[in-house]
């Protein structure tokens, strides 16, 4: 094993055994009750952790640099809309943490094959990294930001499997 291996290898462990002390922290905070869903809504720039019916959190958002319409080929800048739902966490991004979104679904490929494109595909929810600290508006190319702050805390309540609902 490479010095530089070792060295990518005990950050990585350190980050796990990090993030797994703030899953206690989370369980006992205003959480409460775990995360059943999450909506987005598009238009209102805004993202809710459910647990059922009940509203846990409440988060800003910005989205693709072009946001209206439902995400259709890689590179069109669009969010997408309908239901999906989270595949993985990931601790190492280049946006500070993330949440793999299931797009796309069977139906966006055919959609996407029918045009002769690709549907693209590595939708998260994310932070913004030290070089987006700021909303300056929708930026990403089609996923869900936050602030890295709000990301800490999504990423330990929000867990694999979980729905999450694009509305307009």
């Amino acid at each position: 094993m490479t010095v530089m291996r070792l060295i990518t290898w005990l950050m990585s462990v350190v980050l796990v055994v990090g993030l797994t002390g703030c899953l206690d922290w989370a369980s006992e905070t205003d959480r409460g009750d775990p995360i059943t869903s999450v909506e987005v809504f598009k238009k209102n720039r805004k993202m809710r952790l459910m647990a059922g019916t009940k509203v846990v959190r409440e988060f800003e958002i910005a989205l693709g640099f072009s946001p209206r319409g439902h995400k259709a080929v890689e590179g069109d800048g669009r969010t997408p809309e309908g239901r999906y739902y989270i595949t993985h966490r990931q601790p190492l991004s280049r946006f500070h943490l993330s949440l793999g979104i299931s797009y796309p679904n069977a139906k966006d490929k055919a959609v996407a094959r029918a045009m002769g494109k690709d549907p693209g595909g590595e939708i998260f929810i994310h932070g913004r990294n030290k070089y987006r600290s700021k909303n300056y508006g929708d930026w990403t190319e089609g996923c869900i930001a936050v602030t890295d702050r709000d990301m800490d805390y999504i990423f330990v309540a929000v867990t694999p499997k979980t729905p999450i609902i694009i509305h307009p």
